[in-house]
């Protein structure tokens, strides 16, 4: 292929290997995840090429087109994947990042298998990058490329996206390689989060590990030369492409599809969905020990209402996620042995993933969207459900500790530490009139429609334009 003047480089490519429906042989398939869902349109537009794990260990695949991308698969190892990605990534960077709500694991090995492949991944992209081009690193799993890509090509321009939340600077200095993996940021000229706090987090954290100067959204980094370079660190909160949700939410087999969900519940007069990884970061306990005490309580009564718990599998393999499976699955088994009749089911829980379809009908299923995450970098669910609520109904119930809190005003907001005040919020939402739902979700539709994922994409990658334009008039 020829050289690309945009290159995403994310943890793993933006397809999957499944088997053909008709023959059984293997084919690559766009992935579902929620990255490749946003990126997915900046892709179609640029004749770009895509750095990324194709999802197994130990396969060696050659660079190949995949929908008028060019896909350059990094290869691991089992041992890669089980310290970098089960290890450094997820046992050690996602619960420091996320308030520490699991310990943190901290080992060396991991480390070191984690700085390994952050510098595979930057040769990768190295390698397929024209001269010039911009390379938008993604997320936690490669904090270290952006420094390691500068060093190598200081002809590109460097992005980098946090999809996750980034912490006080008291959590995060627990961490030993610290100072490292501010450095590997700062080769970005863009380092974007989800929220304000997160970049003021980072910045304090840069202030306090490596002395240098932060000013607004600006931090100078030293060079090797004796001269200062600026780096943008700001945020750009993340969000869908709605109208895809819309145009899903029009069509009559969905429709009618939710309508098919709400009878095969028993038609409660109040539907509950909560839409999650399976993760200690969603507060899935909590919104589940809330519904469970309105039920004991006798505010709600299993006939007239239903809780839907979608918890697609994740990591399985780390010890902390196989323990919150066993823990949500007998909290679901105790509430529903207590409250369930022949007819009628307290909790729907399931443990699978769904296509988007799916989730459509169900978001047009229910009437009470529970968003209770304890940590979350912006949580697209939130938006997903509004985008797709065209009927303006329903009601989200949303945490102020997720990103889409900043935006969602109009959402009923929570904290879900206070269970009472949880409680009190759904009470709230399954009493809210018809004509206060429509107000509260044409606002919600408004701020997801205007600010969707074309216009997060287009404000980053503006961001980039300018600095490279900048570069280029200096002559650098």
């Amino acid at each position: 292929m020829s050289l690309a003047d945009l290159v995403v480089v994310a943890n793993r490519l933006p397809v999957d290997r499944v088997p053909d429906a008709d023959n059984g042989d293997e084919e690559w398939r766009r992935s579902p995840g929620g990255l490749v869902t946003a990126l997915e349109p900046v892709m179609r537009r640029a004749d770009g090429a895509w750095v990324g794990w194709p999802g197994k260990p130990g396969i060696e695949v050659e660079p190949f087109e995949f929908e008028g991308t060019h896909l350059v698969p990094v290869a691991l190892s089992a041992e890669d994947v089980e310290d970098y990605y089960e290890g450094f990534s997820n046992d050690t960077i996602w619960p420091l990042y996320h308030d520490v709500i699991a310990a943190p694991r901290y080992r060396r090995v991991w480390w070191d298998a984690y700085v390994r492949v952050n510098r595979r991944f930057a040769e990768s992209a190295a390698s397929v990058a024209a001269e010039g081009a911009t390379v938008w690193v993604q997320d936690y799993q490669l904090q270290l490329v952006p420094q390691l890509l500068r060093e190598a090509r200081p002809d590109l321009t460097i992005g980098y996206f946090h999809h996750i939340p980034f912490p006080a600077y008291g959590l995060y200095s627990q961490l030993p390689w610290r100072r490292q993996v501010l450095e590997g940021l700062l080769g970005a000229d863009v380092i974007g989060f989800q929220r304000v706090t997160d970049a003021s987090n980072f910045a304090r954290a840069v202030r306090r590990q490596l002395r240098y100067e932060t000013r607004a959204s600006g931090i100078r980094v030293p060079q090797p030369d004796g001269t200062t370079r600026l780096a943008l660190a700001k945020a750009f909160p993340i969000s869908i492409d709605a109208s895809s949700y819309a145009e899903l939410a029009a069509r009559p087999d969905i429709q009618a599809r939710a309508a098919e969900i709400r009878e095969g519940l028993g038609n409660p007069k109040t539907v509950f969905l909560g839409v999650d990884r399976l993760d200690y970061t969603k507060g899935i306990r909590h919104r589940l020990k809330a519904f469970g005490e309105l039920l004991e309580d006798g505010r709600l009564s299993v006939e007239d209402a239903t809780l839907v718990q979608v918890a697609s599998p994740s990591r399985e393999r780390v010890e902390a996620y196989i323990q919150l499976r066993d823990e949500i699955e007998l909290t679901v088994g105790r509430i529903n042995g207590d409250h369930d009749t022949v007819g009628h089911t307290a909790i729907r829980y399931l443990h699978q993933a769904y296509p988007r379809e799916e989730m459509v009908a169900l978001f047009l299923a229910a009437d009470i969207m529970l968003v209770t995450a304890l940590r979350d970098g912006m949580n697209l669910v939130a938006k997903e459900y509004v985008a797709s609520r065209t009927d303006n109904r329903g009601v989200l119930i949303l945490s102020e500790f997720a990103g889409a809190a900043d935006e969602l005003g109009s959402a009923i907001r929570i904290n879900p530490h206070d269970i009472g005040g949880l409680k009190d919020a759904m009470m709230r939402a399954v009493e809210m009139p018809t004509a206060e739902q429509g107000r509260r979700m044409r606002a919600l539709r408004r701020k997801v429609t205007e600010n969707d994922i074309a216009a997060w994409s287009r404000s980053f990658l503006s961001a980039l334009d300018d600095v490279r334009r900048a570069k280029e008039g200096a002559g650098v």
